[in-house]
Parts: C-alpha cells; structure tokens; sequence
C-alpha cells in the first residue's frame, strides 16, 4: 500500500538520542517522510507549530526524539488513517496510545522505562480524552495547532485532545505499536506542575480528565497523591526500567514487531 504523504516534526535536545531511535526507524531510513527537526524552542507548542509552519504533507507526525518506528509503520499508519477517515471524514487526531473517558489505557507501545508493553491492544480506533505526547498525528487540514501559551513539554497531548474535541474534530487512538526508548521517569518536577496547572485552569469546565499519567482535577489534589505514590514506590519503578543504550530494535524484536504488518 502507498502510503499518504507524511511529515515527521520532532523537538530534540540530543542528538545521539534522535540518531539512535527517530531517525533510525526504517521508514525514516527509506526516506518515507521528512523530517523537521526543532531545537532550542522554549516549549513544545512552540517548537511543533514552527514546525507545522515549516512543512506541507497533509498528515504530520509530531514524535519524540526516543521513538522507534518498526518496519512497515507508516503503512500501519495509512491503514489506520483509512479506518478513521471511514467513519469520521473531519478527525483532528491520531495517536498510538491514549486514554478512554473511562481512563483506561488504549494502544500497544514499549515502554522501555517500564520494561514492557503498555496498553491494551486496539481492535479499531477508539476515541480518547487524553493521548501520550510520544506521537501525536494531525490532519492538516483540521487547522489544529498546539497552544503557544501552554509552558514546557508537558501536558499538551491532553491539550490538542481537547482542543480537536472543542472543534467538533474525532480524536482517536489506533493501533500503531512502536518502541518508546524512553529513560526511567523518577520524579514529575516543577515544569510538570506549571503545565498542569495551565491545563487545569484551561479546561476547568471540563474536569476531571484523565491524562496518561495522572487526573486533571479542579483542587489538584490529583496531582499531589500520584506524587505521594511515585515517592513510595520509586524503587520498584526503578527496578523495572531497562537500559536505553540497548538498539531498539532489540525490544522492537522481543515485542515481535521487527516483522513488517502484511
């Protein structure tokens, strides 16, 4: 299958990292999309809308520099876009993984600072209320940008979620499973606080929302119990990490998606 013209926009502050992981996805390799590289932006809103601004395919991949896309993703993808377009003509958003209204956790992706698969797997696209910021797919045409005003690289995949919803755009997590080369996340610092807080007062008539990581809820409280827990049980959660030197390709395998999807 031919896939839809795409466009790969990734925020990076580590080269060695980006190397390792985006730009060594066989489909980058194979020269299936371009990709626009943004450094030194004061926040990720920033950064992706230069880079919106900056590229013209009609479906653009907003990605972390430590993701690896297996063999055969973006056909996955047009696949997926396929699925979507079919029942939803006008949707905004795509993602690999997100959050169902009932705060479950949709979509397959490794997860290597959990040392496993995340998600439950997705027999069709499902609409969200929140996705990860790992990857985050726009349709161009929907004219969603990220919010400039929302400070840090936190939060705004729950943003552009609610914002698509807003328009009257589907937003949906698919099937897409993909190796998140992420390192261990000990502890949410104050950058975290400050998106949170931006967010919470953004879409206040909306709460609660339920974000990858933790409940958007009107007193906050949310925020400071899952600090509380992550305290606790910040051993157990180191242990389970593994190394983010390794090829991602080793855990792409182990996942059994270094195989092309027919």
């Amino acid at each position: 299958m031919s896939s839809p013209n795409f466009d790969v926009v990734v925020a990076t502050n580590d080269q060695a990292s980006l190397n390792q992981n985006l730009l060594a996805s066989p489909d980058i390799w194979a020269g299936r999309a371009i990709v626009n590289a943004q450094t030194g932006a004061a926040s990720a809103g920033a950064a992706y809308n230069e880079g919106l601004d900056q590229t013209a395919a009609p479906y653009v991949i907003f990605a972390h520099q430590d993701v690896y896309f297996p063999p055969g993703w973006f056909d996955q993808l047009a696949r997926q876009i396929e699925r979507v377009e079919q029942a939803d003509p006008h949707w905004g958003v795509i993602a690999p993984f997100g959050m169902t209204a009932d705060g479950v956790h949709i979509g397959q992706v490794w997860s290597t600072s959990l040392g496993r698969v995340v998600g439950l797997a997705l027999p069709q696209p499902t609409p969200v209320q929140s996705i990860d910021e790992l990857v985050i797919v726009v349709r161009r045409a929907s004219q969603l940008r990220f919010d400039p005003m929302l400070p840090g690289f936190h939060m705004y995949g729950t943003d552009i979620v609610q914002m698509a919803i807003a328009k009257g755009l589907g937003a949906y997590a698919c099937q897409l499973p993909l190796v998140h080369n992420d390192n261990f996340h000990g502890r949410l610092g104050q950058d975290f606080t400050d998106s949170y807080n931006y967010i919470r007062q953004k879409w206040r008539q909306l709460l609660p929302i339920r974000t990858p990581v933790v409940w958007v809820t009107a007193s906050g409280w949310a925020l400071r119990l899952y600090r509380l827990k992550a305290w606790r049980s910040y051993a157990k959660r180191q242990a389970m990490a593994m190394d983010v030197q390794v090829d991602p390709r080793v855990y792409s395998e182990r996942c059994g998606w270094e195989e092309a999807a027919p």
